[in-house]
């Protein structure tokens, strides 16, 4: 294709995030979840969503999209991740023989529902678990410091060494993580679908050569979000700390950790907007130096995808874009409604079935004995 070629081909902003054996992408025509069944098929779904600001004009606003564009992809996302684990790890049939008790007793008590039940309790733990490491924890181990080691001689530097400690604790919990099996395979998902947008926003054609040769670093990335919310926390919390130094003493240390909460929709608005940015004028040289701490961090949540993952992001990618796909598409609902249909059709009497195959027989036996006889 050339450069002529490439310029004018037309883009739209279009978004993803890697599930369990699929992607999930976001475009004109909604959001399509490609995944990548046992049978080794590749079933995409295309589901009806609507964005914030198509439900009220004043989510869209500046410095109010942020923290509502975060939430509903966590909803969406989270939705779409528990579909995924249920039909990619849940789709073969289960060896009761070789469960544990503890298997046995989910099995037994939720059914089909179980993955739903493990997700609910999985991100209840999460969040249990995120506020600890990154919101308590740092601002325990600051005030245990400063008190039994610097004698309050560090109290200044408070939102420093919490911003650091948070930092690196997200770096190392990301990198612990992505040595397991499970999530590595994520994170080339992940890979995938930075560079199957990479290729459709260069004017590419979108088949596994293309998209293998693009980067999988891309400036949108909720990682980079992530990031950059963690080194804006520690300029923001620095400004209100210095216009309110006694939030910094240990007494007061459950009032701090709740006026951080409350920092975080304005920090989100703006590492939200800055991630926008970034999407539009990545080649400016300030934009660049900002966004290299998240850009690195990458090469820990993303890895080097196969060409079977890549052609998960490809037929997502191109159903959200409206572009024909060859693998099979199915409207959302459609497997409910099958299921459904299945279960009103009346089944077919089998006792009547064999007694009217039987009397035929039964009937052309006779003549044939007469003819014998005769």
């Amino acid at each position: 294709m050339s450069k002529k070629e490439k310029s004018s081909c037309p883009t739209v902003s279009v978004g993803g995030e890697a599930l369990m054996e699929g992607i999930m992408m976001r475009g004109p025509q909604g959001a399509a979840m490609s995944l990548r069944l046992p049978d080794g098929s590749i079933e995409t779904t295309m589901k009806e969503v609507k964005s914030p600001k198509e439900k009220c004009k004043i989510l869209g606003f500046p410095f109010i999209r942020g923290p509502v564009s975060f939430i509903d992809s966590m909803i969406f996302g989270y939705k779409c991740l528990m579909e995924s684990a249920e039909k990619t790890a849940m789709a073969t049939e289960t060896d009761t023989d070789n469960m544990s008790k503890l298997d046995k007793w989910i099995e037994d008590h939720f059914g089909h529902k179980m993955m739903t039940a493990i997700g609910v309790i999985g991100t209840v733990l999460g969040f249990g678990i995120a506020f600890l490491l990154f919101v308590w924890m740092p601002a325990f181990l600051f005030d245990t410091v400063n008190d039994k080691l610097a004698h309050g001689g560090i109290a200044a530097w408070k939102t420093v060494f919490e911003g650091v400690l948070r930092i690196i604790l997200f770096i190392v919990y990301m990198s612990l993580v992505s040595r397991m099996k499970e999530i590595r395979r994520v994170f080339m998902y992940h890979g995938a679908e930075h560079k199957s947008i990479f290729c459709y926003e260069h004017g590419l054609e979108l088949t596994v050569e293309n998209v293998r040769k693009q980067i999988r670093f891309h400036p949108r990335c909720g990682t980079s979000f992530i990031f950059l919310t963690l080194l804006l926390s520690i300029l923001i919390s620095s400004i209100v700390a210095s216009i309110f130094p006694q939030l910094r003493g240990a007494d007061l240390r459950w009032l701090w950790i709740i006026v951080k909460v409350l920092l975080l929709p304005v920090i989100m608005s703006l590492g939200y907007e800055f991630i926008r940015i970034a999407g539009k004028h990545g080649d400016n040289i300030l934009v660049k130096i900002i966004a290299a701490p998240g850009l690195w961090v990458q090469r820990i949540t993303t890895k080097e995808p196969t060409d079977d993952i890549i052609e998960v992001g490809i037929c997502a990618l191109k159903a959200a874009l409206g572009m024909p796909v060859e693998m099979l598409i199915k409207p959302e609902g459609a497997e409910e409604a099958a299921e459904i249909e299945a279960e009103m059709t009346p089944e077919p009497d089998t006792e009547a079935a064999e007694e009217t195959a039987e009397e035929p027989k039964a009937e052309t036996a006779e003549p044939a004995d007469e003819g014998t006889e005769n």
